[in-house]
């Protein structure tokens, strides 16, 4: 596969993985090299470690973006980079405004102290506020692809279900409870005075107001009173979201590690992402060993440069030396074995419409702007 034209083709590519995988290097590399090719990119990250920031030579992202300094890997004209971490309580509140009809609901909504025990209930739900971040990148048309660095997940299934949290978690019936009991109008004299009928749900609601209060639970029915407006707005961008994550020019690229726990996790996605009709492009695997040839005679190949640097050495000591370097290598040939062997595992579930691409392991961390570049080559121009 021609992984630049592959490239090209892209609007949204969503690097899903266990972590510690290079995740955040894989999603970052992408940006590097798509922005060099000449396009405005987004990478969002969510990891809390901030490894981003450090990778792009950057302090620090901010919830408004920043716009890195690509002139080391001197990109074609148009081209440009720009990263941003996840601010979960500003992404919340924004969708409120979006969907509420007025600005007076708007306010309602966000002033409600029951919206705000639920806003921070969600805003520690990383994987559903990328989802809608997401969204609103992708659909604002300011960037010709987006990258995201999915956090890393201890259920695989977070981030594929996070799309549909808050229309679950608002369902109809519950809400709709709560506002055909709670007639505000109906109020005469206080609380207690409203006009319920002698019915289950009047005991119910008398046992809550119990148990919760009267005041929270004033603020809990008003608030299911003022969603009713807001929910088909929830219900509509759920939609979207959904079909902007099976949309043409969509992408899944499972990350992964040459070990057995992370191939397992990558084999898992595959079928999950398939499963729910989502776009797999392909995998990655990273920190891949490579050997060149399986057997070497180290004084063969090395004899000569190891006299260039200790002339005159002790003939024992040389033969030790070479001994070594040889036994390093064959257990570096067993260790490349070993791994292209679990990767298998992960090669023999793919269609031939996905790529398999490998990273090596490379000498030095991958800390800024060129090795990220570098990485991106091994992507794209490797074998």
């Amino acid at each position: 596969m021609d992984m630049n034209r592959w490239l090209d083709g892209q609007r949204l590519v969503v690097c899903v993985g266990s972590g510690g995988v290079g995740k955040t290097t894989t999603a970052a590399s992408i940006g590097v090299w798509a922005a060099a090719r000449g396009r405005k990119v987004m990478v969002l990250t969510i990891d809390p470690a901030k490894r981003l920031a450090n990778s792009l030579g950057l302090d620090a992202i901010g919830g408004e973006g920043a716009r890195i300094d690509l002139s080391p890997v001197a990109p074609a004209e148009g081209g440009s980079l720009h990263a941003m971490m996840l601010d979960s309580r500003g992404t919340f509140d924004a969708i409120i405004g979006r969907v509420a009809p007025t600005e007076e609901l708007r306010d309602r909504v966000l002033s409600n102290t029951v919206y705000r025990y639920m806003a921070d209930s969600f805003a520690s739900s990383q994987d559903y506020m990328a989802t809608e971040k997401l969204y609103d990148l992708v659909s604002s048309g300011q960037y010709d692809l987006v990258v995201l660095d999915t956090p890393p997940v201890k259920n695989a299934l977070d981030f594929l279900e996070s799309p549909g949290r808050v229309v679950s978690f608002f369902d109809e019936r519950v809400y709709g409870w709560f506002v055909d009991t709670y007639d505000q109008e109906s109020v005469k004299g206080g609380f207690f005075g409203r006009k319920l009928m002698a019915s289950t749900s009047a005991m119910v609601w008398k046992l809550l107001s119990y148990v919760l209060g009267e005041e929270f639970l004033g603020e809990l029915a008003s608030f299911f009173k003022d969603f009713q407006a807001l929910y088909e707005g929830f219900r509509e961008r759920h939609d979207a979201v959904l079909s902007m994550l099976r949309a043409p020019g969509t992408a899944f690229v499972s990350v992964c590690a040459p070990n057995e726990a992370s191939i397992e996790i990558a084999r898992y996605f595959q079928g999950e992402l398939s499963a729910r009709a989502l776009p797999s492009h392909g995998v990655i695997v990273n920190q891949v060993h490579r050997c060149e040839g399986e057997v070497h005679d180290a004084a063969a190949l090395l004899g000569d440069t190891l006299d260039g640097v200790a002339p005159g050495v002790d003939p024992s000591t040389r033969a030790a030396i070479l001994a070594r370097l040889g036994m390093a290598h064959r257990r570096l040939a067993k260790l490349a074995q070993g791994e292209q062997e679990l990767t298998g595992a992960v090669r023999s579930v793919l269609t031939p419409e996905q790529f398999y691409r490998e990273v090596p392991r490379l000498e030095d961390e991958v800390h800024e702007l060129g090795s990220l570049y570098e990485v991106g080559k091994h992507l794209f121009e490797g074998p």
